[in-house]
């Protein structure tokens, strides 16, 4: 995996002036119909362009992690096939609307990674074991998913979803390989691990609220 090849599109997306000026655009003609509010005294154009970037990138920040704790603990067997689906979303996504480009279209691609983490997570979370990623993101996932709108949104979950049940299917879980992963990680050291990334204590879209919420 070559996050260099991520971190470049990331920084060649924000030097084209075309690319910002499309996302200001699109973030204009989408914020006044969103039920998202900005925090008081918080610019909400400047806001919502810092939350989308910090959302992009901590993909590769997020696979350049997991890379490592895979390789140290010993969980490469697990981790290893969601970080190259994850990586194929950031690189070769699957067809997107043409007029989504530069930023824009990273969002997207940067969506479907961090919802394919999420949804693993909640799998394994639901058959005894701890989150195979611990970075709760999914505050920070329905912010974007307002943001893309539906039916677009529910159109990329959809794309997450099949990756899923060819990634981790309900057969995985019954298999011996899952009963001695189960058996054999040690979930405070993977936890001491992960706590070396600054990536993994983020908290994305703090500042940002559902409009009516207390």
């Amino acid at each position: 995996m070559d996050i260099s090849v991520l971190r470049e599109r990331i920084v060649a997306a924000r030097r084209h002036e075309q690319s910002e000026t499309a996302l200001r655009d699109w973030l204009a003609e989408r914020l006044p119909g969103l039920e998202l509010a900005i925090r008081s005294g918080q610019d909400e154009m400047t806001t919502m362009l810092k939350f989308i970037d910090a959302y992009i990138v901590q993909v590769p920040d997020l696979l350049e992690a997991a890379q490592v704790v895979a390789q140290t603990a010993g969980i490469s067997e697990q981790l290893s096939p969601v970080l190259k689906v994850a990586e194929a979303f950031f690189q070769q996504p699957p067809d997107l609307p043409i007029d989504h480009r530069g930023m824009l279209a990273l969002l997207d691609e940067a969506y479907l990674a961090h919802r394919l983490v999420e949804e693993v997570n909640d799998r394994y979370v639901g058959h005894g074991c701890g989150p195979l990623i611990p970075l709760d993101m999914t505050r920070a996932n329905l912010i974007a998913h307002q943001l893309l709108g539906e039916p677009f949104s529910n159109d990329l979950d959809l794309i997450v979803t099949q990756a899923l049940e060819r990634l981790v299917p309900e057969s995985l879980f019954e298999g011996e390989a899952f009963q001695r992963y189960q058996a054999s990680v040690n979930p405070e050291s993977c936890q001491a691990l992960w706590q070396e990334w600054p990536c993994m204590s983020e908290t994305l879209g703090v500042g940002i609220k559902w409009r009516g919420a207390a």
